[in-house]
């Protein structure tokens, strides 16, 4: 495998890269970074367009991969998927089809990304499926910017940050992904793309959550299987203090569960109400050891959080976490999308 070989890759899951191909990613992120810092200009994708399908709102994911585009000289196009005569239907009189519409575009650009999940699907995986399909259709590579199963550009951000916080070698270190209460009722995406890069890169990972709130079970499955392979470890708990004793690092999010689309947004959020006290605090950080705070944000202040936690500035690793969005996401635009530094 060499660079060259990531031009034209699609980027649905880091599941579907190999070890490698993701460190090239991490490396060509810190290249990017120091040359960001260092005032150098970098227009690796000079006069090239990225199309961004979005059929949920966002703000650093709109933000960080508009600004990630202007920096490496191209142009990225904010596309609203309810402005669009597509239909995720593939039926007569839906509507546009998906490899209609992936085919056109690539005629008009050189990458797409798309951002599909929670209200705009429904059922779990569908989303997914439909990215699968797309990158079925475009000649041109297809990113995931996220999904209910994946978020592969965010885990990259969150692997990167850690490492750039740790060290290069996260070998036993442990992190504790604990579901936190939020009335959010949001995706499990990047909790779950979390659990199966970090296995990969041989931490020591610790699911946290109350009954009813289980990830994928094939999430769970290929994580415990990366940590294997990695020397890594990999448990799933109820025992929320037990979890963060020991912790370096702490992810506190609230997911839905798997039983979303069946029960109903409102009955989702009902149910949540019970486990209020599932929150990262200041005595629980006690426990950890000294349990960094990491979270993908928005995050639910006072709820997912105490306040003072995500404003302590020895913990909190919410803004750079975020800044490295814009990092990551310029090496994963360059590689996949044939541009030269």
């Amino acid at each position: 495998m060499s660079w060259f070989d990531l031009a034209g890759k699609d980027l649905i899951s880091t599941k579907d890269w190999t070890k490698e191909e993701l460190e090239i990613v991490l490396k060509v992120s810190d290249q990017l970074k120091g040359m960001y810092y260092a005032g150098l200009p970098h227009p690796a994708l000079k006069d090239k367009t990225f199309l961004m399908l979005f059929f949920n709102t966002s703000t650093r994911t709109r933000l960080s991969f508009e600004s990630a585009m202007t920096q490496l000289g191209g142009h990225a196009q904010f596309v609203a998927a309810a402005d669009l005569r597509l239909s995720l239907e593939d039926k007569p009189g839906a509507g546009e089809t998906i490899g209609d519409t992936a085919k056109v575009m690539a005629r008009y650009a050189h990458g797409i990304g798309i951002r599909l999940l929670e209200d705009k699907v429904s059922r779990y995986g569908e989303d997914t499926e439909i990215m699968y399909r797309f990158a079925q259709h475009a000649e041109i590579p297809v990113v995931n910017m996220a999904s209910n199963i994946w978020h592969p550009c965010q885990a990259l951000t969150d692997l990167y940050t850690m490492r750039e916080k740790l060290g290069t070698d996260l070998r036993g270190v442990k992190y504790t992904v604990m579901w936190a209460y939020s009335p959010w009722a949001r995706s499990l995406g990047s909790v779950q793309e979390d659990l199966v890069i970090a296995t990969r890169f041989g931490m020591d990972v610790t699911v946290a959550h109350p009954k009813g709130y289980e990830l994928d079970p094939d999430v769970v499955a290929l994580s415990k299987r990366y940590a294997q392979e990695s020397g890594g470890k990999f448990e799933v708990t109820a025992d929320l203090d037990d979890a963060l004793k020991g912790a370096t690092v702490v992810f506190p999010r609230g997911w839905m569960s798997l039983r979303r689309y069946e029960i109903g947004k409102e009955a989702e959020i009902k149910n949540a109400e019970k486990f209020r006290d599932w929150k990262y605090t200041r005595g629980r950080q006690k426990l950890a050891k000294p349990g960094y705070l990491m979270h993908v944000m928005p995050i639910d202040r006072g709820n997912e959080a105490d306040v003072e936690l995500c404003d302590d500035p020895g913990l909190s690793w919410m803004y750079d976490q975020a800044e490295n969005r814009l990092h990551t996401q310029k090496a994963i635009l360059a590689l996949t999308m044939g541009g030269r530094l």
